[in-house]
């Protein structure tokens, strides 16, 4: 008789089944594995602003996922969520990068390209200014890379690349475009 191989299944998720073995867990109604559970925590980010851990597990209840506030918290850690204030300094809410941390394999975010790169603009841009060929934007503090990112991810022809601080970036623009026109295409998004 061959024993079963072992469940090597996220230690932290529940058993499924009806293993009744001490020391396991059966499922209980509602539980998500992580990879589920971190994409519905990326679609509602996307999907909303989120501006606490509460609310955030709200949502995902409704949603019909069940889970505490530490695997929450460890979830939003792993997915790189970082809490940032709008251009107009209001309450902070949570983002997650572009790519999701693919390491954990969740699915891309819903939006992308220059949609995404608009409302992140409309967002998160303080102040533009122009000199040469480069633009400078102004940011709240802690979102000049976030918004880098996005422009980089956006692949404009127009921009060469970026090169971000806490709360200023550098746009290059591609020759012949000048820093204040790059400036008005970005504004145009």
């Amino acid at each position: 008789m061959t024993a079963a191989p072992r469940n090597q299944a996220d230690p932290e998720e529940p058993e499924r089944g009806g293993d009744d073995r001490p020391g396991r867990a059966a499922a209980r109604p509602g539980a998500a594995t992580r990879v589920a559970r971190q994409a519905a925590i990326v679609d509602l980010i996307w999907q909303r602003a989120v501006h606490s851990q509460g609310e955030l597990l709200v949502l995902l209840e409704h949603h019909g996922i069940e889970t505490t506030q530490a695997t929450l918290s460890r979830d939003l850690d792993e997915l790189g969520a970082v809490k940032l204030r709008g251009a107009d300094g209001g309450t902070p809410v949570y983002r997650i990068p572009e790519d999701g941390n693919p390491g954990f394999g969740v699915a891309h975010p819903p939006q992308g390209g220059t949609t995404r790169l608009s409302r992140l603009l409309g967002e998160l841009l303080v102040s533009a200014d122009a000199s040469g060929n480069l633009a400078v934007l102004r940011t709240p503090p802690g979102a000049a890379h976030y918004l880098a990112s996005a422009l980089d991810r956006a692949a404009l022809h127009d921009v060469v690349g970026t090169i971000a601080g806490d709360d200023t970036l550098m746009v290059v623009a591609r020759e012949p475009l000048t820093g204040d026109q790059l400036v008005a295409l970005l504004r145009e998004l």
